[in-house]
């Protein structure tokens, strides 16, 4: 008993060999990009201890706050 015709047989060959290709393809993009990531990625610094940085301070001046100099109101005159 045959499961499947030829035609279906043959359109399920090609939709795997299609499936398995685009895998394919992507897992070599994935590794070229992860390869290019390492080779561009600095050394390990071995040997150098970063020294101790002294600390640094700053000068921080208070403003002097200035009371308020206000000026005589003006005076209005209304006709009647």
């Amino acid at each position: 008993m045959e499961l499947l015709s030829v035609q279906s047989r043959g359109a399920l060959f090609t939709i795997c060999i299609f499936l398995i290709a685009v895998v394919i393809v992507h897992v070599a993009k994935l590794a070229i990009l992860g390869w290019c990531a390492y080779k561009k990625r600095e050394p390990k610094k071995q040997a150098e201890k970063p020294e101790p940085q002294e600390p640094v301070y700053y000068l921080v001046e208070k403003k002097k706050k200035t009371s308020p100099q206000y000026k005589k109101p003006k005076k209005f005159k209304f006709q009647k």
